[in-house]
């Protein structure tokens, strides 16, 4: 639960290697706000991006952290006015999440084996986490009652799949920052769109259906050139965005 105050060092660093360039720090939903629903949240930051695009017809930049990084995602499939070159996404459950290390904070005593019980509920559907929680043993709970991320990577088909597609193909980059010391965003893997099977085994991005069957369009953006996974070790979940070294050999090479 991070607020846009923790991205300003990734801002100062951009600024002082790119002087002149024009940055904006979103900061809706800081705090505890951020557990609101998926769907509102990227309504409402979409409205502040989609601003910020039109004034900049050329295109912009858009890096999302940890959940920013699934509404970032969230708001580029869904907003087919925003002009977007490269998205960058630092460590963000893109495929999912099914692991408890944060939960204590938020709900104390909560556990991942049963979690799905609060999440796979009409009221566990009013938090963030339970709109992205996958549980790989309730696959079927998980259709029933997610409201977002099935539909947002066309698991589940809805009249706005075509969209969902379209507008992440206007993409010039996409790219999936993660690393296997993240020890938040589980597994790991999802940050790069590898998940669990039904027996917590991960399989790898490649061989995922919503690669190999193109749902969201991540296989024609690989065999495009335009995805780009960069695995980094030894850092901790919140430790991505108070990195500098992280900016300069993840972030910077992609936004020239």
């Amino acid at each position: 639960m991070t607020g846009s105050g923790s991205m300003e060092i990734i801002k100062y660093r951009i600024q002082e290697k790119h002087p002149g360039t024009v940055i904006y720090n979103v900061n809706r939903f800081e705090s505890w706000s951020s557990l609101e629903n998926m769907w509102h949240q990227v309504l409402e930051i979409g409205q502040d991006i989609a601003n910020i695009s039109s004034q900049h017809p050329e295109g912009i930049n858009v890096i999302g952290y940890s959940q920013g990084g699934l509404v970032a995602r969230g708001i580029i499939q869904t907003f087919s006015n925003i002009s977007v070159d490269t998205f960058i996404s630092l460590s963000s459950p893109q495929a999912g999440q099914y692991g408890a290390g944060f939960l204590h904070v938020v709900f104390p005593g909560l556990v991942k084996e049963t979690a799905y019980e609060l999440f796979y509920s009409r009221v566990g559907q009013h938090t963030s986490v339970g709109n992205y929680w996958k549980d790989p043993y309730h696959q079927k709970l998980y259709e029933t009652y997610s409201v977002f991320l099935p539909y947002l990577n066309n698991h589940i088909k809805s009249n706005k799949s075509a969209d969902f597609k379209a507008n992440i193909l206007k993409l010039k980059r996409l790219v999936l920052i993660g690393g296997p010391d993240d020890q938040v965003i589980t597994p790991w893997q999802s940050s790069q769109f590898g998940y669990y099977s039904i027996n917590e085994t991960v399989i790898e991005m490649k061989s995922q259906d919503i690669y190999l069957e193109d749902t969201i369009g991540l296989r024609t953006l690989d065999e495009s050139g335009r995805l780009h996974i960069v695995t980094v070790p030894g850092v901790n979940h919140f430790n991505w965005h108070m990195n500098v070294s992280i900016v300069d050999d993840c972030l910077l090479p992609y936004l020239d």
